[in-house]
């Protein structure tokens, strides 16, 4: 039985994209890319915030293959980003095998045909030898479980499903969450809003961002001098390198931590203000925020940082667990996203029927963060722990299209051995043991239990090397199921 495909690919952001691109240069022309939105960028479409940018300078935030000189900062802003990824699709003419519009609801391993059966929104199905998921980590939003939540009478929506349409000028916001988002889109509306409250649950550790404007000057050198380009990528791969090699050699305690604390202190005068905003974990325990503005922003006169808990809402605002209302006109919850099912409500089967959900029952894992066990030719890029605390996920990802290209070359289908799986994600997990993830703090990295699901636990070079050769012998042959008498 003929696929119609010989790869679909799930996502048209920077991982999905990438496959494509590299099966493209490959000369592969049998692949399709379904995007389930209007439009593709993954979570650069979707995050359109005030202030949404990245915390990866440029440079090293974009394909290698794909170098950019007209990088206007060095850490660029989401219309930036967003245009560099449609960009690339329009220069590599791969709008073509591209299906906007088409969300994939459930695909199951077909063991009679040896073919991934895909369904999709439409109920339209296809069929493809193989199946790459690029559903990524962080683009399925958590709304908190709070009393009354949907009692209230204004305006209320999460950071990455913005509405545009919401005039903030002049109104009483209420801002729940104050992590990644919250740090970039706070110091924007706290310059418009009548008032703006925000409750946070516990303070980050946060580093200046050492942002600046490329020159026309600089811009020309990169388009005459690509190599430079290269270079300045090295050096910023190079750094955050090291960075993570000093935060392995210990977590200091907290009056210790030299850098954040003397950020908070230059930019924070008032002592009641600087110890609700100074953390009681060891830093780099969660993920650890980069900004400027938003110390600033919460000493404007119009922004109150309220660190009681919240108790309830009302159609009126928010009760904090002192009994205090707070009226507010519009809440914005900044409450991060689920990041444990990976699959999100995507149903995917594999041999015997089994499910992912049902894998994965103890929590996600795969080897090498691409295969799973009873999945034949299912690989997942930005799959459970290849996150990465320290460096560019684009490296990671070029990392891991690299080794699913040498998986496609394999002349049958093939699922990863249950025994390799089981003893990589052991030797993985005591290895995440030892690194700054594994703190006294709660995170979205990890499970209530301590298991952390989400990163890689050394360098990003250590993962590249990893997976730069496949290994045939990790993996069994699928065989097809014997036809029935």
């Amino acid at each position: 039985m003929a696929a119609d495909v010989k790869v679909a690919i799930l996502g048209a952001g920077f991982a999905g994209l990438c496959m494509g691109l590299r099966l493209k240069a490959q000369g592969e022309s049998s692949f399709v890319i379904l995007e389930k939105a209007d439009r593709v960028g993954g979570t650069w479409r979707e995050n359109i915030y005030p202030g949404a940018g990245c915390d990866i300078p440029s440079h090293l935030y974009s394909y290698s293959f794909a170098p950019n000189p007209d990088w206007p900062e060095v850490y660029s802003a989401q219309p930036d980003i967003l245009a560099y990824i449609e960009g690339v699709v329009d220069r590599h003419e791969l709008a073509s095998h591209i299906r906007l519009g088409a969300e994939v609801v459930g695909a199951a391993w077909d063991e009679a045909a040896g073919l991934w059966s895909i369904s999709l929104a439409d109920g339209s199905r296809l069929t493809a030898e193989a199946f790459v998921t690029a559903w990524g980590q962080l683009n399925r939003p958590k709304l908190p479980e709070i009393e009354g939540r949907d009692s209230f009478a204004g305006p209320a929506f999460h950071s990455a499903r913005w509405d545009a349409s919401t005039d903030l000028a002049g109104k009483r916001v209420a801002v729940i969450g104050n992590g990644a988002s919250a740090i970039q889109f706070v110091p924007e509306i706290a310059k418009i809003a009548g008032r703006l409250t925000l409750f946070q649950r516990s303070p980050n550790w946060i580093v200046p961002r050492m942002n600046r404007p490329y020159t026309d000057e600089e811009k020309a050198q990169f388009r005459a001098q690509p190599e430079l380009m290269e270079k300045v990528r090295s050096e910023i791969f190079q750094m955050a390198e090291d960075r993570l090699i000093a935060k392995r050699n210990g977590t200091a305690p907290v009056e210790e931590v030299p850098i954040p604390l003397a950020h908070l202190h230059a930019q924070v005068a008032d002592p009641e203000l600087r110890a609700k905003l100074t953390p009681d974990y060891e830093m780099g325990c969660k993920r650890v925020l980069i900004s400027n503005d938003f110390y600033p922003a919460l000493t404007r006169p119009n922004v109150e940082l309220v660190t009681d808990a919240i108790a309830r809402l009302t159609p009126q605002g928010v009760v904090d667990a002192t009994g205090r209302l707070h009226e507010v006109d519009v809440v914005i919850y900044a409450t991060g996203f689920e990041t444990k099912s990976f699959a999100g409500e995507t149903a995917i089967s594999g041999q015997g029927g089994v499910t992912l959900a049902q894998a994965w029952k103890a929590g996600p894992e795969a080897y090498l963060g691409i295969t799973v066990a009873g999945f034949p030719n299912l690989f997942m890029l930005y799959g459970p722990n290849t996150n990465l605390g320290h460096n560019s996920i684009i490296y990671m990802i070029e990392a891991q299209v690299g080794y699913v290209l040498q998986a496609l070359a394999q002349a049958r289908p093939l699922s990863v051995s249950p025994a390799v799986q089981s003893a990589y994600n052991d030797k993985l997990q005591a290895e995440l043991a030892h690194t700054p993830w594994a703190g006294t703090c709660t995170s979205w990295y990890k499970t209530p239990e301590g298991k952390i699901l989400n990163n890689w636990p050394a360098s990003a070079q250590a993962y590249a090397e990893a997976v730069a050769r496949f290994d045939a012998s990790a993996y069994q042959h699928a065989r097809a199921a014997e036809p029935a008498e």
